[in-house]
Formats: structure tokens, C-alpha cells, sequence
């Protein structure tokens, strides 16, 4: 997948990730970069700087997402990329409200769905086109201390291997961009985010660097040039799922391992993975 002359849709694009993700296929010459997201004002800035297509759009409602698309399809004749990004975080474990749970299934997961349904049959009918959707290293791993955000990336992963084995043959990729933390506002649209660290010092994630968002971009470049479907700004994920993957009781070992060496009194409310 080639950025230059291609019509690509961000979702989540008035800030970090997506954010950075509109300035960089702008940069390597798309036709065209439709910049959604749920903020109007943000999205209207983006658009305005890099010379986009701002679209309000609440990820969680399939018919805005339906005419996202129609929309571009329309407008510019094609569907070649739809970036499905839109994400937040929560703290909490088994005790944590059932409706937060729901609200962060339908941003982490059914966004994704909506997205598929809808942009997969232009690209089927135009013989190619390509996914991108943002997960996380909790998506491929697991995250100290939110249950939430653990089983909704990691339910986003699954989604993505389905839609890459049944619509591979119809020339459709599909890659999911899995890092751990990287710097953005993430935190900014949590429903917890009072109980979250200011600094990210004892985000369990950050062990192995915070990437900027640019840097993420140039890893997402690559990966999807590659039409890698794990897409890892954080080279140690791969290892850290080979391990898991060759034993896993091993590996749930050492995670609880490294939950107590990180909170030697167990974890609190902001001890939480993000990416």
C-alpha cells in the first residue's frame, strides 16, 4: 500500500495519532485525506493546516461512519485507505461500571466493523483497497491495570484477522497498528482521567520508550508499504508475543512478575498500559 495518489480517511485524526497520520500522507502526496473525528473545532484545524477534508464524525454511530464513506466515495471517486483510530483509555478492573465497558467496546471495536462493512465493498468492486486499524501492544499482550481497554483491543485484533482471511482474495488488506506508549492526548477523553498519571511515570508501557507521533507514522509508512498486518512502533512487542505464543503459562507468570516488580504493593488505579 502506497500513500502517493490514494484516497485516504482518518477517523480519530484531530489529534495525536490520527493527527500525525493526516501530516504524513499529506506529505507523501495522497490525492486526497478526509480528517474525521467527533471534535469539529479539531478536526477543522487539521484539515485547514494540511490542506484535508473535515468530517465530524462519531465513530460509534454506523450511519455517520455509512456516510463517511459514501461521502468520500462520492466525492472523490474511490476508497483506497480508511485509517479506523478513534480510542480512548479507562482504570478499573472486575468492579468497573458494565456501561463503560459498552461505551469503549463501541469505539475499539464496532468502529472498526462499521468501517469494514461499509468501505469494503468499493474496494472490492474497485479490486483493492486497505485497512488500517489502530489497536494497541494490549491488543497482542494484555494491560496492567484496566480490563476494559485489554479486552477491546485485543477484540480489535480479532476483528482484523477475520476481515484479512475472508476478503483477502478479493484483493483487501488489512493491518493493525499496535504500539505501546506513545505521546498524544489520550487520557484527554477518558471517563477516568482523574485517576490517571499526569506524567505517564508509571505507565507500564513506557519501559520501553515513548514514541512522538510523528516517529509512529514513519513506522506506519513502512509497515503498510510492507502490508505487514502487525504494524509494531515498538520493535520488543514481537518478542514479548513470540513468548506468549510459545508458552503461555510462562508467560502470564511473567507478567504478574513484572505487575509486582512495578507495584511491589499491587496495582493501583493509574498503573494502566496504553498505546
Amino acid at each position: 500500500m502506497e500513500i502517493r495518489d490514494r484516497v485516504v480517511v482518518v477517523t480519530g485524526a484531530a489529534s495525536g495519532i490520527g493527527e500525525a497520520l493526516v501530516e504524513r500522507f499529506a506529505a507523501d502526496g495522497a490525492r486526497a485525506v478526509v480528517v474525521a473525528d467527533r471534535d469539529a473545532q479539531g478536526v477543522a484545524e487539521v484539515a485547514g493546516r494540511m490542506g484535508g477534508i473535515p468530517v465530524v464524525c462519531d465513530v460509534t454511530d454506523e450511519a455517520a461512519v455509512k456516510d463517511l464513506i459514501e461521502s468520500t466515495v462520492a466525492a472523490h471517486g474511490a476508497i483506497d485507505l480508511v485509517v479506523s483510530n478513534a480510542g480512548y483509555v479507562t482504570v478499573g478492573g472486575l468492579e468497573a461500571p458494565d456501561d463503560e465497558l459498552r461505551r469503549m467496546f463501541d469505539v475499539h471495536v464496532m468502529a472498526h466493523l462499521y468501517a469494514a462493512r461499509h468501505a469494503i465493498p468499493h474496494m472490492a468492486a474497485a479490486g483493492s483497497g486497505y485497512l488500517l486499524n489502530t489497536s494497541s501492544a494490549a491488543g497482542l499482550l494484555t494491560q496492567i491495570g484496566s480490563l476494559h481497554y485489554s479486552v477491546t483491543k485485543n477484540a480489535a485484533v480479532s476483528l482484523a484477522e477475520w476481515i484479512s482471511i475472508t476478503y483477502g482474495h478479493l484483493g483487501i488488506g488489512v493491518s493493525v497498528l499496535c504500539p505501546q506508549a506513545v505521546e498524544t492526548n489520550i487520557r484527554a477523553n477518558s471517563p477516568t482521567a482523574g485517576m490517571l498519571p499526569a506524567d505517564g511515570s508509571s505507565n507500564a508501557a513506557a519501559v520501553d520508550g515513548v514514541l512522538t507521533a510523528a516517529e509512529l507514522a514513519d513506522v506506519v509508512i513502512e509497515g503498510l508499504a510492507d502490508e505487514r498486518f502487525h504494524i509494531l512502533p515498538h520493535p520488543d512487542v514481537a518478542e514479548y508475543v513470540r513468548r506468549k505464543g510459545d508458552d503461555v503459562d510462562r508467560w502470564l507468570g511473567g507478567m504478574r512478575r513484572f505487575q509486582d516488580r512495578l507495584f511491589p504493593d499491587g496495582p493501583g488505579p493509574a498503573d494502566w498500559l496504553v498505546g
